[in-house]
């Protein structure tokens, strides 16, 4: 098969022909139809997240159907279409697991990170992490602009369920600021809406259409980083991975308001004076994501439905598509359509 490889940190991924892998006990042989780009590829490839398995097939967004099915697997079909997250593997047994804080796992396997993913044409993953994927999830309007209806769902399988994770910590906020509006906030700020939310959408200063956008979705507001919003805010999602906005995030919160750092990777946060936490202010950081969040997003993901907005490439233009994302050139997700 083709695969897009990570021989080196720091490196270009490399084109390389690999055995069809085969799936072991409990696992599916997935042929691998779409798969979206995310910040968390670049994290990776630059060194800021340690020790991933090298050589390493990136890609954690994936979207494919069964080609094989391995021992002990139930509920699944050759044909059937499937989705394949970032958490790939947990004990089951750890005081995390048997807490219903799978996501925390001490042991957990990672999908493009600790196990080969999705920049492939094909992979295997632990049939109990994948995610059905309903028809209706396909038939709705997803993307009016994606080649593929494939490509419109990918980035559901990441941006949109760690995004639903970071909003689902935000509770009953009314007043919902997010500093950063990339993919992530442009898919829970349509959830948010639905739901009768505010949205405050705070992006670089002076990007005009990136503002412009978030009006167009329906915020109430939007403005520089470096602004105050017109009104304090009951909660905020920061997105972009930038330690200098949970400061300034914090200062934008009502007493008792909540800042959830939705990344995996952040730049060291400044100091700042206790002032600014007190009131029972809270700071939370979001840790991958449990089967139940995935299962909840897709669910109201189909209910509103969720629009994305995608640029596709061919998988052997991965690092064209990594580049583009890296400079900010990109207006949507970029997808691997192999």
């Amino acid at each position: 098969m083709r695969a897009m490889v990570l021989e080196k940190i720091g490196q270009p991924l490399a084109l390389r022909d690999l055995p069809k892998p085969k799936p072991g006990h409990g696992q599916l042989l997935v042929r691998v139809n779409t798969c979206a780009v995310c910040r968390t590829d670049l994290h990776i490839v630059d060194g800021e997240l340690p020790n991933p398995k090298l050589p390493l097939i990136l890609g954690h967004q994936i979207v494919g159907r069964i080609e094989q099915i391995g021992e002990s697997v139930d509920g699944f079909a050759t044909g059937d279409r499937v989705g394949i997250p970032w958490l790939g593997w947990t004990d089951g047994q750890c005081i995390y697991c048997r807490s219903d804080r799978e996501n925390l796992c001490d042991h957990a396997r990672l999908t493009g990170y600790t196990l080969d993913g999705g920049y492939a044409e094909f992979t295997v993953a632990d049939a109990r992490y994948c995610f059905r994927l309903p028809d209706e999830l396909f038939d709705v309007d997803l993307a009016a602009e994606a080649a593929l209806a494939e490509a419109a769902v990918a980035p559901l399988l990441c941006a949109g369920m760690l995004g639903y994770r970071s909003y689902w910590k935000t509770g009953d906020a009314r007043r919902l600021g997010i500093y950063g509006f990339g993919n992530a906030a442009h898919l829970i700020a349509q959830v948010a809406l639905y739901q009768r939310k505010e949205i405050f959408a705070f992006t670089r200063s002076g990007d005009k259409a990136g503002q412009d956008a978030a009006r167009s979705l329906g915020a109430v507001w939007a403005g520089g980083s470096d602004e105050m919003p017109p009104e304090k805010l009951d909660a905020a999602i920061i997105f972009a991975p930038v330690g200098a906005l949970v400061p300034a995030a914090l200062r934008s919160l009502a007493k008792g308001g909540i800042v959830v750092c939705g990344g995996i990777h952040m730049s060291d946060i400044p100091s700042f004076p206790y002032v600014d936490l007190w009131n029972e202010r809270v700071i939370s950081s979001v840790a991958n994501l449990t089967r139940r969040d995935g299962e909840e997003f897709l669910k109201i993901a189909t209910r509103i439905p969720v629009k994305t907005k995608v640029k596709t490439f061919p998988l052997e233009e991965a690092n064209t598509a990594l580049e583009k994302f890296r400079a900010g050139k990109l207006d949507g997700t970029a997808v691997l359509v192999i």
